[in-house]
């Protein structure tokens, strides 16, 4: 742990430094990729099918070329020279073969597969003049069947020649005969049929990106949530070497997995660029984006949970069937398999898993990572599955969890998952939870409700998620001439708050004033390494790449130090941002240090990696819902949480809450529709709706802290703790308040309003 003991604690590790983003951004200075304007810019704008599937016969662009200000017209034979994109794990079926990957190409060559997939752009001196002139690009499609539900796809028409199934992964995992052999021996078994409903991911800002070509090297101005690991992909699809490749991202605003991988997008606005000799600037608008942003979720699952007499678990089984829409994304197949397997088990000690998921193609958009990628899906499977077996068996569902929670004393405890769990207090943290929210008050708010003719419902959802273990990570510090400390990494904020918290950690560890911190995250250029955010990571990553980093300045500072005091080096110390000789009251500031000898402070150093941490919580949720109209309120939220290290409490809770808004969101009002012909109805604001501000109660949030072990700062990880635990908080209580089994999201105010219909006979 780095040493906290600082003269001012006001920015120290543990406070709630406010962001000091915020004041550029709410001044509207921010400097987002749709602000850029490079000199000699023109402007793209794509041309997307309007059909789900069907052969392109044609493309007739003659029209659009002789519109006014037109500069170019491409199509996917101007760009059969650069490479594809497809996913980028290597996943096996349960029969030992390897995944069936898409191949996709910037442009549609000889078929669309969803509405939305780009078969043309134009560029042209405007933005209004390429518009135009895309309207006028003509298509000739000769029209397939779609299909858009995972679950039919393996009778649908294939979408590729090679993929006759339309099934790229038949994922399996765990032992199938002791799984069968649990359940055959269980005193009961709970099953439920669940649907995670597909989402759109709705970031504030839609992308946008400009490409350029200049002496002979490309430059890709785009948002992101990493420039290290994008650069290597667009240099991949483009053919060059990676230093031949630069990618430079400004502020984002909002990303939750979407921005993380290329785009088709991309590579067009690179080749234009270089066949016309200017920079080609695109903005998506919303409409393009419901249609081409990778979506998120959208599983159809049946979980199984088998118990002993006592109510112990003994075995958990899904089987599922995930859609993967018409292209595999860059990590598309993980959140239905692998992502599975590490959080189904969530903090319960059950000693047998089963995973079978089938990855589907479909006629929709792409799906990829969002908010928690899996990781909400596990803890919801489980959590409905533990409510549904209380009330079926009879049995207090809290008394279930503890019963059935892994105790302290067994840490470190290895998983069925293969996960290795450093530390916990579960029973402690829940028991803590049901305080806060007044759980035993509960039964006296329902009868006032049901008073005012409303039904009153009460849930809890325990999670614990598994975080992306980080990877090497760059931690490169430089004391700036101009008395600033340049913080040089490869995660990247797009909404989380960084550069407070990593100043917050370098001020702890070298007395670094923290108002003289500058970081520095979106230049590839600058970067060696770099893992980029995602996975609830980014603390351990840089944070703990900035810890090690400190060491190795605190090393080279010694020397230094010893010359300036006239001492030997053995009896230098560091403590509170100052050198000193020991026992003595001589000391020299690491400032003042830095300033006397210039550059030889500074360090690029590289963090290798760390295990994955598990952070995890419980939510306690209330719902209101009246039978009227089926409209479903969450009228009171607690959570109790368990983030390790908390190096900013004000910032993780805004965190939680981004996450518990998102999980509301889909629980109650978000979903993707879309026809039989694979026509999305859901795409635009008035179809598809979010929470607003006043659909959300005050969040109680607390810490129970139980640092990790694993990493140096011992956080744990919280950006997408708050989907895992409000998904299962909102759906157990909805369920307690319509007296129902089960109901799935987005419980909307028909889906309510016609289960309470069904109830009533």
């Amino acid at each position: 742990m780095p040493d906290t003991n600082m003269p001012n604690l006001k920015f120290g590790i543990g406070q709630s430094v406010p962001r000091q983003e915020d004041p550029v951004l709410l001044k509207g200075q921010g400097r987002y990729t749709d602000d850029l304007a490079r000199p000699g810019q023109v402007y793209a704008v794509m041309v997307r099918s309007p059909y789900a599937h069907g052969v392109i016969k044609g493309i007739d662009t003659a029209a659009a070329r002789a519109m006014p200000g037109v500069l170019g017209v491409y199509t996917a034979a101007d760009l059969a020279s650069y490479g594809t994109m497809g996913c980028a794990l290597p996943l096996k079926s349960k029969d030992g073969s390897a995944l069936r990957n898409t191949a996709r190409p910037p442009l549609a060559a000889d078929r669309v597969r969803f509405v939305g997939d780009p078969v043309a752009f134009v560029v042209a001196e405007s933005r209004m003049a390429a518009r135009d002139a895309a309207e006028m690009v003509e298509l000739d499609i000769e029209t397939l069947d779609a299909v858009t539900e995972a679950s039919a796809a393996g009778a649908a028409p294939a979408l590729y020649d090679d993929i006759a199934d339309n099934c790229v992964l038949d994922f399996h995992f765990g032992d199938s005969a002791k799984v069968a052999a649990a359940f055959a021996s269980a005193a009961h078994v709970t099953r439920l049929d669940i649907r995670n409903s597909r989402i759109v991911v709705c970031a504030m800002e839609p992308r946008a990106a400009i490409g350029e070509w200049e002496d002979g090297r490309w430059t890709l101005h785009v948002g992101s949530q990493g420039v290290f690991g994008l650069r290597a992909q667009m240099a991949g699809i483009m053919g060059v070497k990676t230093e031949e490749f630069r990618v430079l991202t400004g502020n984002v605003g909002g990303s939750f997995g979407m921005k993380a991988s290329a785009y088709p997008e991309y590579a067009c606005l690179l080749h234009a660029a270089r066949a016309l000799g200017r920079p080609v600037k695109w903005t998506d608008d919303r409409s393009g984006s419901f249609l081409s942003d990778q979506h998120g979720r959208d599983h159809e699952t049946t979980a199984e949970l088998a118990l002993d007499a006592e109510g112990k678990f003994l075995a958990v089984r899904l089987t599922s069937f995930a859609n993967m829409g018409a292209y595999l994304a860059t990590v598309a197949p993980l959140m239905g398999t692998g992502n599975f397997v590490k959080n189904i088990q969530s903090n319960y000690a059950t000693p047998l898993i089963e995973v079978n998921t089938r990855c589907m193609l479909t006629n929709t958009t792409p799906v990829s990572a969002y908010r928690g990628a899996g990781r909400p899906e596990g803890n919801y499977y489980f959590e409905r599955l533990i409510e549904t077996a209380a009330k079926e068996m009879g049995r207090d569902a809290l008394a279930l969890r503890r019963l059935n929670h892994i105790p302290s004393s067994a840490m470190p405890y290895k998983a069925a998952s293969g996960s290795v769990y450093d530390g916990g207090e579960f029973s402690a943290l829940l028991d803590q939870a049901v305080v806060a929210g007044d759980f035993a008050g509960f039964p006296a708010r329902r009868a006032e409700a049901a008073a005012r003719g409303m039904l009153r419902g009460i849930g809890v959802g325990n999670f614990l998620e598994c975080t992306a273990p980080p990877t090497k990570e760059q931690g490169e510090l430089r004391f700036e001439k101009d008395g600033l400390v340049t913080i040089i990494t490869g995660t990247l904020d797009y909404g989380q708050g960084h550069w407070s918290a990593f100043a917050q950690v370098l001020h702890s560890t070298l007395g670094v004033p923290f108002e003289s911190v500058r970081l520095m995250q979106g230049d590839s250029d600058l970067l060696i390494a770099g893992g980029g955010t995602g996975g609830s990571k980014s603390l351990m990553a840089s944070g703990a790449a900035i810890v090690e980093a400190s060491a190795l300045v605190i090393e080279k500072g010694k020397p230094l130090a010893a010359e300036a005091l006239e001492a030997a080096v053995v009896d230098i110390e560091f403590s509170a941002g100052q050198f000193a000789i020991a026992g003595t009251d001589r000391r020299i500031g690491i400032m003042e240090l830095a300033a006397k000898h210039p550059g030889k402070l500074d360090v690029r150093h590289v963090f290798e990696e760390a295990p994955q941490a598990y952070p995890n919580g419980c939510h306690l949720c209330e719902v209101e819902v009246d039978p009227e109209t089926g409209i479903a309120q969450v009228v009171s939220y607690t959570t109790v949480n368990d983030f390790g290290v908390v190096v900013n409490p004000l910032l993780v809770e805004g965190q939680a809450q981004g996450g518990i808004a998102q999980g509301i969101g889909q629980a109650l009002y978000e979903r993707v529709a879309y026809s039989e012909e694979g026509q999305p109805i859901t795409g635009s604001y008035m179809d598809y709706c979010l929470p607003r501000a006043d659909d959300l109660p005050n969040i109680g949030f607390s810490s129970r802290p139980v640092p990790a072990t694993t990493n140096p700062l011992g956080a744990k990880g919280c950006g997408e703790a708050g989907c895992a635990g409000s998904m299962p908080a909102v759906m157990n209580a909805l369920c307690d308040a319509l007296g129902v089994a089960h109901i799935d999201m987005p419980a909307t105010p028909e889906v309510v309003w016609r289960a309470l219909q069904a109830k009533a006979g």
